[in-house]
């Protein structure tokens, strides 16, 4: 068990709180004005990670906090003496998170990316639908519905993960040539699918507090760039919105050179998607090495 004194844990957990406050202050301030963001939101709907969840710094399991009587009553932690720690019983509690996640991420670090999907989820999303039905609905459609059908229609729909597809409309499911399932993520998840690596922040959090939340940020920072280029290439006329003092454009996916600047821009996230897997792979492997087969906890 390593052990951080005061001034070492504190000084970690500001710098966390400090590295994720302009975004997070960001969010809560557009949630008090009921203002709502088509790009930034999803961090927060779509995942149920809670803002204050996230701001909250945890060292990860084998590490304990002196003087840090604050973390008593947070799920997975016992205090004694005013030392905190994630005890080895609640990582036994979460052997079928473990083993479920490990199965995913070594599936998917053993595959191939492929990168000709040109983010048409998005198209599939709202295929056949009237402006007032689809998600954003605030926000038109570039090219309006006819010609948003129409780029649906022309492509070879090749989604891989599920919790895209089980967003197509009812006519568009039929259109893809691949069929993901709830149950049976790991024989399609692949690394070139953004969603998948916007992913690896939802497996980040639902690993804490048993890892650290450096790791949480590095993947909560990689999935906010993702989500990003994710609208860019999504059908919805998003003029007038400014991401970091940047007008949102569009990646043209109906068109040749937006599909080219789609796949390398797809890439270079697969690239930087792989150490984060890696990441917790190894994270997940070192806490199952605690709970034996027989689900009986060992000590850190």
């Amino acid at each position: 068990m390593h052990t951080l004194v005061p001034a070492q844990w504190q000084a970690r957990a500001a710098a966390h709180e400090a590295r994720l406050a302009p975004f997070l202050d960001a969010h809560l301030a557009r949630r008090t004005a009921r203002v709502k963001h088509p790009v930034h939101d999803f961090l927060f709907v779509y995942y149920s990670h809670k803002p204050a969840a996230l701001r909250r710094w945890h060292p990860g399991f084998g590490t304990a906090l002196v003087d840090a009587e604050a973390y008593a009553g947070l799920k997975g932690y016992e205090v004694t003496d005013g030392v905190a720690a994630v005890t080895p019983a609640y990582v036994a509690t979460q052997r079928v998170l473990l083993t479920t996640l490990q199965r995913l991420l070594r599936a998917t670090l053993g595959r191939a990316g492929h990168f000709g999907c040109f983010g048409l989820h998005e198209w599939a999303m709202v295929y056949r639908l009237e402006q007032g039905e689809t998600r954003h609905s605030s926000w038109p459609l570039r090219l309006g519905g006819e010609a948003t059908d129409r780029v649906v229609e022309s492509h070879r729909i090749t989604c891989s993960h599920f919790d895209a597809f089980r967003f197509f409309t009812p006519p568009a499911r039929g259109l893809n040539t691949l069929t993901p399932g709830r149950d049976d993520r790991a024989d399609f998840e692949q690394p070139g699918c953004l969603h998948a690596s916007m992913d690896l922040y939802k497996h980040a959090f639902r690993l804490s507090p048993m890892i650290g939340s450096d790791l949480v940020a590095d993947c909560f920072e990689l999935a906010r760039e993702i989500r990003i280029l994710d609208m860019r290439a999504a059908p919805y006329d998003l003029t007038g919105l400014w991401l970091d003092d940047e007008e949102f454009t569009p990646v043209r996916v109906e068109t040749a050179e937006g599909k080219a600047e789609y796949a390398a821009l797809q890439r270079e996230f697969a690239e930087r998607a792989a150490p984060l897997r890696r990441r917790l792979l190894a994270e997940v492997d070192r806490l199952l090495a605690v709970v034996p087969a027989d689900g009986v906890a060992t000590p850190a």
